[in-house]
């Protein structure tokens, strides 16, 4: 699966178990909440992008809210990030979401400039416990 090898470079710390991600991804290529989009370039995957949409109460609508985003190292700068984000936003809208949202780690302070560049503002902490 091409877009494990991408997920590898978007979380190299995690161990990834292949396995479980081919059945999250496959349940999420059956919901009408979750979009995929893969940027193809000379018939690979250069580029990787999910999106969940959920109904929420603080925007009193639809949320959406990307779950990752990624390019190839050997592809990066080249324009591929933001046509992905602005496809995937295209999405959100159509979706009749008010808002799209996403998380990334503090120490990526080069994907927050791309963010803002986009348009995107920092306006919360995201906190999380495993269970």
């Amino acid at each position: 699966m091409q877009v494990l090898v991408l997920l590898e470079q978007l979380w190299p710390d995690k161990t990834l178990d292949a396995e479980a991600l081919s059945r999250v991804y496959s349940r999420g290529l059956e919901s009408s909440l979750q979009h995929y989009l893969c940027a193809v370039e000379d018939g690979n995957i250069a580029g990787f992008c999910s999106l969940s949409i959920k109904n929420n109460l603080w925007q009193a609508g639809y949320l959406a809210h990307i779950d990752e985003l990624v390019v190839g190292k050997e592809k990066r700068g080249r324009g591929i990030g933001s046509a992905l984000l602005n496809a995937i936003i295209q999405i959100a809208a159509e979706a009749g979401c008010s808002s799209v949202e996403l998380d990334s780690a503090f120490h990526r302070s080069e994907a927050h400039r791309f963010y803002q560049k986009h348009g995107f503002e920092n306006r919360a902490y995201l906190f999380s416990k495993s269970l």
